[in-house]
């Protein structure tokens, strides 16, 4: 396949999903005149939807960029088993205005935590297959990237996935704190310091642990 049409198919993908998320917020049809009270009532049960969206609509721009770089940045060309990891990534992907939907409207449900961890744990995995592939199989020829990139890389893959692990039975005893993780992972990889930030964290509890000289075990 050509290179080309693979990132053109992502991105409309990409583009219907994230045009579709907003259809679920929709203002119920009132009967009667409404005073600005009752209005407001009726936009404010409209939040949760509405956070939702947001969330979601982050959450795959992360991982538009992210597919974006391991597709068209990282490798040089395209094969079947590429091919094959992209659309197992679409199909999961298109799924996400579904889980949206189902965390939007019964955010105060674990099962609703739990379907959007999993999907979001998936989604997560299958990236980090795709990556993994892309950067280590002989089939996929790939530009000079420095250990850095790599590792920056795997930690904004992975991270989602294991504040996925970690919401999914918290939510049993705190939705909000699940929520709130959720947001956190988004926040993570949007932010352009976090992957630094990781790294300076690790650094110090490996430096609390085993001594100061952690130069050999971070190093670029």
């Amino acid at each position: 396949m050509n290179h080309t049409r693979l990132d053109q198919l992502a991105d409309g993908i990409f583009a219907i999903v994230m045009t579709i998320l907003v259809f679920d917020i929709k203002m119920p049809v009132i009967w009667g005149p409404i005073d600005n009270m009752g209005l407001w009532l009726q936009i404010k049960n409209l939040l949760p939807l509405f956070l939702s969206y947001v969330l979601s609509f982050a959450m795959l721009f992360t991982y538009w960029r992210a597919h974006h770089f391991f597709v068209s940045i990282y490798a040089k060309n395209v094969d079947s088993l590429l091919t094959n990891i992209n659309a197992l990534f679409f199909m999961l992907i298109s799924l996400v205005p579904f889980s949206a939907s189902i965390l939007g409207q019964y955010s105060k449900n674990e099962l609703s935590i739990i379907i959007f961890g999993t999907h979001t744990i998936l989604i997560g995995l299958t990236l980090y297959w795709m990556r993994r592939y892309v950067l280590y199989s002989e089939h996929i020829k790939n530009p000079e990237i420095s250990r850095r990139e790599i590792r920056g890389s795997t930690i904004r893959t992975l991270v989602p996935v294991v504040f996925a692990l970690i919401a999914i039975p918290l939510s049993f005893w705190s939705i909000k704190i699940s929520l709130s993780l959720f947001t956190l992972a988004v926040i993570f990889n949007l932010s352009s310091y976090s992957t630094r930030l990781f790294e300076n964290i690790m650094k110090t509890i490996h430096g609390f642990l085993f001594g100061s000289d952690t130069k050999g075990h971070f190093a670029d």
